[in-house]
């Protein structure tokens, strides 16, 4: 019985490509995650710091030192007599603290994230600070109040864009938290802000020049105006007195509206049967037209005829102007016999 084999060549080499990706994809997570969690693996000291104010101070925030991370923070208590706050950090053993250095909460950015930065004092005597020590409340400075800085610049973001306020207020941060180096940022944002400033000046002054014009003629016209109003006050007046009679008005007219409708609706059938007998009508009409014309045509000379017979009074004179037989003979022939002929003036008046 021959041998199984559990693995051909292809098969183990795909297992090997296998274990190398993953090898691989697990060192990669682990710098990425190295590099987002600021991970260091030298050695570092603790030490503590004493605040007044630690709003916005999160475990794990940065700990600079001239603007670079030297170490983090570990974690914040309330100090015994609980009107402080005691900041406990890590800060790389290559890092000398001295006795005199000043711990100042600063903001990171303006979303509300802080820091904590460390301002090395190495003058005169002051000597090395040994792991665990504290820095007292003296040397410790709060994050600037945003609330109270930027409720003085109010009336000014008031007047720029949303994307001005935000680098604006970034520089501001930076200059009064002692970041900037100098004003010259600052200055910079303030000149554009008085530019926008002056061009809205120049608006709202143009608004006025024309205020000013419109009421020059309104003062012009100040007894038509007086006028005007006194005869509005009035008309509004009359309306008030009569208000009881044009509501009563309006029920009536509501009232009459109903009945209207219904009445449409009543005759509807009837009108529409109407219309089109109309139109049967005039289509007959239309076909007889010649006929209709001969007859109206004549229509004038029938009248004065008919008229004639009336001028001696209210009654129609009627007169026999001729009279003819016709008398059948024994062979049925027929004789035209005329038996009465009057005179001829009277049968000519028409």
């Amino acid at each position: 019985m021959s041998a199984v084999k559990l693995f051909d060549a292809k098969t183990f080499q795909d297992f090997w490509k296998l274990i190398i990706f993953v090898i691989v994809t697990t060192l990669a997570t682990g710098l990425l995650a190295i590099t987002i969690g600021n991970v260091t693996f030298g050695r570092s000291d603790e030490y503590k710091a004493v605040f007044t104010d630690v709003t916005g101070v999160n475990k794990g925030d940065d700990v600079r030192i001239a603007g670079v991370k030297v170490g983090s923070v570990k974690g914040i208590e309330i100090s015994d007599d609980a009107h402080s706050a005691v900041v406990t950090f890590t800060v790389d053993s290559a890092q000398q603290i001295a006795t005199t250095t000043e711990a100042t909460i600063k903001y990171r950015n303006l979303i509300g994230q802080r820091y904590l930065a460390l301002t090395n004092q190495l003058v005169g005597d002051a000597s090395a600070m040994q792991e665990g020590q504290t820095i007292p409340v003296g040397q410790t400075h709060p994050a600037l109040d945003l609330t109270v800085l930027f409720n003085g610049f109010k009336p000014l973001f008031k007047a720029l864009s949303p994307n001005d306020v935000n680098t604006l207020s970034y520089e501001i941060v930076q200059v009064f938290q002692g970041e900037g180096g100098t004003l010259e940022s600052l200055l910079s944002h303030t000149a554009s802000l008085t530019s926008t400033l002056a061009e809205k000046d120049q608006i709202i002054n143009a608004l006025v020049d024309n205020l000013t014009e419109v009421l020059e003629h309104v003062g012009d016209r100040e007894k038509e105006l007086s006028s005007l109003i006194v005869t509005f006050r009035d008309f509004v007046g009359g309306l008030n007195k009569d208000r009881e009679a044009i509501l009563g008005s309006l029920d009536q007219i509501s009232a009459l509206s109903v009945e209207t409708a219904d009445l449409v609706h009543e005759t509807k059938d009837p009108l529409l049967d109407d219309l089109r007998q109309a139109r049967r009508f005039s289509d007959e009409v239309a076909k007889d037209k010649r006929q209709l014309d001969d007859a109206l045509e004549l229509q004038p000379i029938k009248l004065d005829k008919i008229g004639a017979t009336a001028t001696y009074g209210g009654w129609f004179n009627f007169y026999l102007c001729g009279l003819r037989g016709t008398i059948r003979d024994r062979d049925g022939k027929d004789l035209d016999i005329p038996i009465y002929k009057p005179g001829q003036a009277r049968c000519n008046l028409g």
